[in-house]
């Protein structure tokens, strides 16, 4: 009789639960259910609290070790892609000059107090307009038109070997190039030096100068130009395009040092 007694009330909550015309039905459901969606409601909006913190702390920490590591910063690779030409006009001057200083401190022995400013000078407006301007513009700009440079260069190198009409244009490349640098870079130079070193304000001495110098070196300068940008090429013409002038930049330093020291003085 106790345990009967003990359990009508439950029966009589249960037996209103189930009726459905009770008036305790819906405040009866109200009761039992609304903490469980209570708490599953505040674990939901927990766990995407949680889910918020932990994205930004991640966010947080990945600017930190960009900022840290230099990742935000300067790339240099971005920089030649998004700037090409700015960046090949700077690489071009500074390395025409610091190659000059190259040929005249370490190689010459010159004292720093004796290095010739104009000479650097020289090297500095000549790198700037011809390695900077003339060379992206044909290079780059020219052989564009001319040749799939795009395809060939995107290649892997197993590939770009397979490449038959890839590989025919890579040596029309380098063959107009070996003809570039033997009528146009080479005179440059010499009516450049002229200019800088002749003491005279008029272009036609200049000019004048400057041709007969590079006729009278012309065989010894092909030669040695033939054997230096020949094999260079051949790689130059073959990286991706935005390195090729970078890359043709490298062999440039160590050609114009040389340059420098056999043909740059007065």
């Amino acid at each position: 009789m106790k345990s009967f007694t003990s359990a009508t009330p439950l029966l009589i909550f249960a037996a209103a639960n189930t009726h459905s015309g009770s008036a305790f039905a819906p405040s009866a459901r109200r009761a039992i259910c609304t903490p469980a969606t209570s708490t599953t409601n505040n674990l939901f909006d927990a766990k995407s609290k949680t889910a918020t913190v932990a994205e930004e702390s991640i966010n947080t920490i990945d600017i930190l070790n960009n900022d840290e590591v230099g990742g935000g910063s300067f790339s240099f690779g971005d920089f030649v892609k998004d700037y090409p030409f700015s960046s090949n006009l700077i690489i071009a001057s500074t390395k025409t000059a610091a190659a000059d200083l190259l040929a005249q401190v370490v190689i010459s022995h010159t004292p720093l107090a004796s290095i010739q400013w104009d000479r650097t000078f020289l090297f500095f407006i000549f790198g700037a307009i011809y390695s900077g301007g003339f060379n992206y513009f044909y290079q780059v700009q020219v052989f564009k038109k001319l040749f799939d440079v795009d395809k060939f260069t995107s290649q892997p190198w197993a590939d770009k070997l397979k490449d038959e009409e890839g590989l025919k244009s890579l040596a029309a490349q380098t063959a107009v190039d070996l003809v570039v640098l033997t009528l146009i870079y080479l005179p440059a130079f010499y009516v450049f030096k002229a200019g800088v070193f002749s003491g005279s304000m008029d272009p036609s001495v200049w000019a004048n100068s400057g041709i007969h110098t590079w006729q009278q070196n012309f065989a010894k300068d092909e030669f040695d130009l033939m054997r230096v940008f020949f094999p260079a090429d051949l790689i130059c013409f073959s990286v991706p395009l935005y390195l090729r002038l970078p890359s043709r930049h490298i062999v440039s330093f160590i050609w114009t040092a040389y340059l420098s020291f056999s043909r740059g003085g007065h």
